[in-house]
């Protein structure tokens, strides 16, 4: 498989990657080259910015959640999927920031090396002159498998990149393919938990039309090219170990309800796509403005999300409410994460400090701490032994965060987490990548026919 492609990285995270990465995709894209966006790591918000642009989901790219075989046949499979002919991975952190923050494993070089592509380091320049060449060498020789074959200049005045730019290429070696200025019209704002979400920025879209302009003025997006394109060749896409097992639980079709809006959306699209190759028909519904589940609903997943932020809005549509409450206690199948999680407790407090009134199926009420509750890679373990990939990142809490599981770092701390009701209801903080562990979805599915069936028959019996 040959196909044209780069990763963008950086030597830290802040370092403007995501927004750079977007420009650099609307470049590609106003080429006619259908670019394919990838993330590397267990990010979920900046692969909405790279929909923005690409128009369809790409993939998370992740050395922990996944062998290496794996990771590189995921991203194979995506790009031959979307018929991509070329492809941007955006790195995670700084370049070289792995798991624990002492191993390469799962740092943007670790993705970079597994899928053998060439990098392109996004260098913050502001208050920096010689010292960016010798930072730039750093990355460079660290691993004398690095990879790294140009630079941009982020946040960077004309006259200074002209100088900065020389410096590098004479002391580094490789080729400084421009820069980007610092402009307000770019800027895409922070918070707690990341970037501010795409729906929640009107203009998005001219930001990055914008950027793209500017960038065609100072960035040589022919030397880019030149840099794609010398990607080694791969593989050509096979069925991952993850895919083959997931047919052992394809079956009759089940449908599951999805809560997507603006307040649940965090999802790893892998996580769809395993369910759907086993046989469930993805319902997408607003827990905001629907007024309850969608019909003939087998099974429900509550994803992650900022419902704090929407409290009135869900709090005041008791009549979804009531519907996810009354489904869950029919013992409808329930995977639920995070804010999915908070969902279903008796109140969360609002981002206005209100106290809002939620499904209730928990006796428990969320809401904020100062700082991190978990962070970071964790192994979720099962009572059965079963053991599942997973990752956290939450400043909620709630009063009743379950402890049916275990939860463990690659440090070895541990804790108990999540409630588990009967094998049929999962809901905690952790948020699952169910490819780790197809066993888990396969259970899943299973779940949600033995479901459908009861209902079915019930419908029957009414009749």
């Amino acid at each position: 498989m040959k196909i044209k492609r780069i990763m963008t990285a950086a030597p830290v995270s802040g370092s403007g990657k995501t927004l750079l990465t977007c420009g650099i995709l609307e470049l590609l894209k106003r080429r006619g080259q259908k670019p394919c966006a990838f993330k590397c790591g267990p990010d979920y918000i900046d692969p909405m910015f790279h929909r923005v642009v690409c128009g369809f989901p790409g993939a998370n790219l992740d050395s922990f959640f996944l062998p290496e075989e794996e990771v590189l046949q995921l991203f194979c499979d995506t790009c031959g999927r979307e018929g991509a002919g070329s492809a941007v991975l955006e790195g995670v952190m700084g370049y070289y920031d792995g798991v624990s923050g002492t191993t390469v494993q799962a740092s943007s070089y670790d993705i970079a090396r597994i899928t053998k592509t060439p990098v392109i380091l996004i260098l913050n320049a502001r208050g920096t002159s010689l010292s960016a060449a010798a930072m730039v060498r750093g990355f460079m020789e660290f691993r004398k498998d690095s990879r790294i074959a140009g630079v941009i200049l982020n946040r960077c005045r004309k006259e200074v990149a002209a100088m900065i730019r020389g410096v590098i290429e004479r002391e580094c070696g490789i080729p400084v393919l421009g820069y980007v200025p610092m402009d307000k019209d770019f800027e895409i704002k922070n918070r707690h938990l990341g970037l501010y979400l795409p729906h929640e920025m009107e203009d998005i879209t001219d930001r990055i039309g914008k950027l793209a302009d500017r960038m065609e003025e100072t960035i040589d997006v022919d030397k880019l090219l030149e840099i794609a394109e010398s990607a080694e060749e791969l593989p050509d896409a096979r069925e991952t170990a993850a895919v083959r097992e997931a047919l052992k639980y394809s079956g009759e079709p089940f449908r599951v309800a999805l809560a997507k809006d603006e307040a649940f959306c965090f999802y790893y699209q892998e996580n769809m796509r395993l369910l759907e190759r086993m046989g469930a028909e993805i319902v997408p519904f607003s827990p905001m403005r629907d007024r309850e589940l969608p019909p003939d609903t087998d099974g429900l997943i509550l994803g992650g999300g900022y419902p704090e932020n929407y409290g009135p809005v869900i709090s005041g549509n008791r009549t979804m409410l009531e519907s996810v409450r009354k489904a869950l206690e029919d013992k409808m199948p329930l995977l639920a994460e995070c804010g999915g999680f908070e969902y279903l407790n008796r109140e969360v407090r609002g981002s206005d400090g209100v106290w809002y009134p939620m499904a209730g199926y928990f006796d428990a009420r969320a809401e904020r701490n100062d700082k991190l509750g978990h962070f970071g890679y964790v192994t979720v373990t099962l009572p059965d032994g079963m053991k599942i990939r997973s990752h956290e990142f939450h400043y909620w809490e709630s009063t009743d965060q379950g402890d049916a599981w275990t939860a463990e770092k690659p440090d070895g701390r541990s804790w108990r987490c999540e409630h588990d009701i009967d094998g049929v209801q999962y809901a905690g903080f952790p948020h699952l990548y169910y490819p780790s562990a197809p066993a888990f979805a396969g259970r899943f599915a299973k779940n949600c026919r033995k479901y459908r069936r009861q209902r079915k028959e019930k419908e029957r019996g009414t009749l």
